[in-house]
């Protein structure tokens, strides 16, 4: 099967989050719509019920760089959220989410969000003590961690 191209996909995935994910429980978009090359993106989780997360917004930073989706992006939640994938810094790691840790090339910005939220929800997570709400993670500059990281 032919492989779609970097901006082809970001283009349908863009389309795809402007019209909304199913329930309404996590959103994206590009940060800005003069980002041609579509490399910064904002996301957006509503808590899940009966959680220590229930009734918060979570605002996330994401950078899709030159090998997306071949490789994941790079995710930032920006509100202050305490859960074992999420560093001291804010970043998601991958490698603890066990259903996007062996990373496909068919996932998508919405899988990322969709995959964070169930993590939240999760039984070892619903109940952990989070932050004061409005409380929010340094700021970054994802770029330049981007290249670092080589993203």
């Amino acid at each position: 099967m032919a492989k779609v191209p970097r901006s082809f996909r970001l283009l349908s995935e863009l389309e795809h989050g402007e019209k909304g994910i199913g329930d309404g429980s996590c959103s994206y978009g590009l940060k800005d719509s003069d980002d041609i090359a579509m490399y910064e993106w904002n996301g957006t989780i509503l808590g899940p019920p009966h959680s220590a997360y229930e009734n918060r917004i979570f605002s996330l930073s994401i950078y899709c760089g030159d090998r997306y989706p071949d490789i994941p992006p790079l995710v930032k939640f920006e509100s202050r959220i305490t859960l074992p994938c999420v560093d001291q810094q804010g970043f998601v790691n991958f490698s603890k989410i066990p259903s996007i840790s062996n990373w496909k090339r068919d996932f998508t910005l919405e899988t990322v969000l969709v995959e964070l939220r169930r993590d939240m929800a999760a039984p070892s997570n619903r109940k952990t003590p989070q932050p004061p709400e409005g409380a929010e993670f340094p700021p970054a500059d994802l770029q330049t961690i981007a290249k670092q990281r080589n993203l």
